[in-house]
């Protein structure tokens, strides 16, 4: 019998298409094609990781931009020799109108960038411009032994050296021509010139009161000349 039952077995397992190995029964080729599939059989399967799907926080922009114009190393003698600092000057703007030069000094480089950008925030003017952004008219100042001439250059775009340009960028003038006519190579004074020059520029005068008492007292002429005074005119032609 047992011969007789191994016979059916083998019948029964080669029409199911189950190979066999000395003597055991292994799983259909079949099912061990499905088991060697990879997990991730296509890429729409794959789940987003949980770290880059939340991100980082974007940063919020600063408020006034800056920019480095001079640093340098500075000794202070004190009896058991020298100690040594940082000296920095900052330039800080927001490019619509405000801007300021600050100075910070300290032993290590990153307190002192500090305390120069609040010292120029300290410092800050607000600059008179037009609509365009640019200047109404030409301006000159000195600072130190630098000296500087501001004038504006409509559709020319900025022309000017590097400290000059620093400072004009980071208050947002457009469509200037600055000339540094010392000889003073000094990027401090410069810079200390540029904002003195800014500084003097004076607000557009608006014409429209002129012009209206100007169209007041003509209809009054022309209303005398015709024998009809009109009263409310002439009590504006006295406050004009």
């Amino acid at each position: 019998m047992d011969k007789e039952e191994n016979k059916i077995i083998s019948e029964v397992i080669i029409s199911e298409g189950v190979p066999i190995q000395d003597g055991l029964k292994i799983a259909p080729l079949s099912a061990v094609k499905d088991e060697k599939k990879p997990f991730f059989a296509s890429p729409r399967e794959r789940t987003k990781n949980s770290r880059k799907s939340g991100g980082r926080e974007q940063r919020a922009k600063p408020e006034f931009d800056q920019k480095l114009i001079n640093i340098r190393r500075v000794a202070r003698v004190v009896s058991g020799g020298r100690r040594f600092s940082f000296s920095v000057a900052v330039i800080t703007g927001n490019r619509k109108g405000l801007v300021g030069v600050g100075l910070g000094k300290a032993g290590d480089t990153a307190l002192a960038i500090d305390k120069a950008v609040r010292n120029a925030k300290k410092n800050m003017i607000n600059v008179n411009l037009t609509k365009t952004m640019s200047i109404p008219h030409e301006v000159e100042a000195k600072y130190s032994s630098a000296r500087i001439i501001i004038r504006p250059a409509p559709g020319r775009g900025v022309i000017a050296g590097i400290v000059a340009r620093y400072v004009i960028d980071l208050a947002g003038i457009k469509d200037v021509s600055a000339k540094v006519m010392s000889v003073s190579k000094n990027h401090l004074n410069i810079a200390g010139a540029t904002l003195a020059a800014l500084g003097k520029i004076s607000r557009p005068i608006s014409l429209k009161p002129i012009l209206s008492g100007a169209e007041v007292i003509a209809k009054n002429e022309i209303s005398i000349a015709k024998g009809k005074v009109n009263e409310e005119l002439v009590g504006k032609k006295h406050k004009a």
